[in-house]
Order: C-alpha cells, then sequence, then structure tokens
C-alpha cells in the first residue's frame, strides 16, 4: 500500500466481516449483529480517514470461530496493506497450516479467555506451538486477570516470539502488583510485545473504581516503544455502547506524547515485527 512516510501507520489489532461472502460458522458460539460487523472495505476507508496505512487483522472467534476465509480473502484484495493473525484448532494438519502462511497469516491466536489457561498444557497444544517455534510464527495471546499467571511457564517452556492482546486484560480495580498482570511484565523483560489496546476489555473497565493509565504506564516503561504496538479493536464486538475509530487512536497521544516515540509505535515496531514495507 503507497503511502509517505510521514502517512505510515499500522493498526494492530482489528476484525473484519463479510456475513455475504462468508456466512458465519454455525459453530460460532457468538455471532455479531450488524452494528458489531465491519466489512474489509469499510475498514480500509476507516483507515484512510484516519491516515493510517496498514492493518494486522485478527480472525475473531466471534462469529468465524475457526474459519479463517473472510480474513484471507481480506489479506488477499489488499495488495499488501493487511496481514493477519488465524485463529486455529489445536490438531490442525500441516497443509492448512501451509495455506494460512501462504496467504498472508503471521501467526495464531491464543485465545485463554475463551478456552481456558490450561489450554497451553494440553499435548496437542504444545505441539501446535513447538510447530510454531519451527516457522518462526507470532504467537498471539488473549488473556484475563490471572490467566497469564497460570499459563506463563508452558508459553515459556515454548520458546515462541509472544504478543498479548488488550494490555493483558488485568482486573481495573486492582493495581499493577496482581499476578497475572506481573507476569505479563515478567515477558516484557524477557523481549516479547505487548499490544496496547482495548483498555475497554479490561475485567471491571467500566467500574467506578477502574484504573486504566497506570497498566498502560507499566506496560510502555517495560516493554519500551521498541516492543509496544497499538490496535483499536476495531468493529468493537461485544461493547455495551458503540464505539468510534478516533478516540480511541487518540489514547495512544496521551499515553505516548513524544513524537518518536509514538511514532516507533504507531510504525517502526509493528512493521518490523508483522513485515509491512
Amino acid at each position: 500500500m503507497p503511502a509517505s512516510p510521514a502517512n505510515r501507520g499500522v493498526d494492530s489489532h482489528c476484525h473484519v466481516f463479510d456475513t455475504g461472502r462468508f456466512p458465519y460458522s454455525p459453530e460460532a458460539t457468538y455471532q455479531p449483529p450488524e452494528h458489531e460487523q465491519g466489512t474489509p472495505a469499510q475498514f480500509s476507508a476507516v483507515l484512510d480517514a484516519h491516515g493510517l496505512s496498514h492493518a494486522l487483522l485478527v480472525s475473531p472467534t466471534s462469529g468465524y470461530r475457526y474459519d479463517n476465509r473472510c480474513m484471507l480473502a481480506a489479506i488477499r484484495e489488499s495488495e499488501g496493506r493487511f496481514k493477519g493473525i488465524a485463529r486455529i484448532p489445536a490438531d490442525i494438519n500441516e497443509p492448512a497450516l501451509a495455506e494460512l502462511r501462504d496467504g498472508g497469516a503471521i501467526g495464531f491466536r491464543v485465545d485463554l479467555v475463551a478456552d481456558g489457561a490450561r489450554w497451553v498444557d494440553q499435548p496437542a497444544a504444545r505441539k501446535l506451538l513447538a510447530r510454531a517455534r519451527e516457522m518462526d510464527w507470532l504467537v498471539q495471546v488473549q488473556c484475563e486477570r490471572d490467566q497469564l499467571h497460570e499459563a506463563a511457564a508452558a508459553l515459556r517452556a515454548a520458546r515462541v516470539r509472544l504478543i498479548f492482546d488488550h494490555c493483558g486484560r488485568p482486573d481495573a480495580e486492582l493495581g499493577v502488583d496482581q499476578p497475572g498482570f506481573e507476569a505479563l511484565l515478567s515477558f516484557g523483560r524477557e523481549g516479547h510485545h505487548v499490544k496496547l489496546s482495548g483498555p475497554f476489555r479490561f475485567y471491571n473497565a467500566f467500574s467506578p473504581r477502574a484504573r486504566i493509565e497506570p497498566f498502560v504506564e507499566a506496560l510502555i516503561e517495560t516493554f519500551t516503544p521498541k516492543r509496544c504496538v497499538w490496535g483499536s479493536d476495531w468493529p468493537f464486538l461485544r461493547m455495551p455502547m458503540r464505539m468510534d475509530y478516533g478516540p480511541v487512536l487518540a489514547n495512544l497521544e496521551r499515553w505516548i506524547p513524544d513524537e518518536r516515540e509514538r511514532r516507533q509505535v504507531l510504525w517502526d515496531t509493528p512493521a518490523r515485527l508483522f513485515g509491512f514495507v
């Protein structure tokens, strides 16, 4: 996707839906209603309106479960603008992995919120993580509260490149010393990456006692802008109100006021990590 250096930026966490071409999987436990959907063309228009050049699509558990066809089609038709993170079963076969890799997927998502913290202890999961290491794929982890504390040993033993969703989704009523968030900071000190995304996904995010900023500040300090990326989570599934893209993007300027560091989070780090040019 052509863009001047000043206008390069990556939305590192977003989803697309095109139910006209790719109907929902009957196995999906949640099927987003129309106001929570967005096609690749609609999302490209959102990116254009906000001056962003690229995006990392995440194939959603909601709606599509393990069906990655919508994401792969969006990548194929984007002319280099999109890459993707797949959602796959632990027992996926080699031809299916190769199809995802050849279609523009650069990793897969481990969803501990959906599958439980002990998912990583299954023999099939350990085998899949070993295959990710061989392929040099990113393993993207969604977790909540103290799940990462439970899964940390198995993830560390897999020796894969990790990136964590939504700031680890800590309990917003508790402090940064809660076990799950402490585990996330430990992974930051070990050289892994985190998405400064989804503060509205934190547990208790809408409580009057919720505090978001201390978690973001701790992540930026520990991971540094060299290992942080930003994502919108568009089109904002399962939210109690309709979300707009602009205010979510504006969080980044408040969190990282230094323009050089903000450019690193918005372009330099994700471009290097995801392979955008």
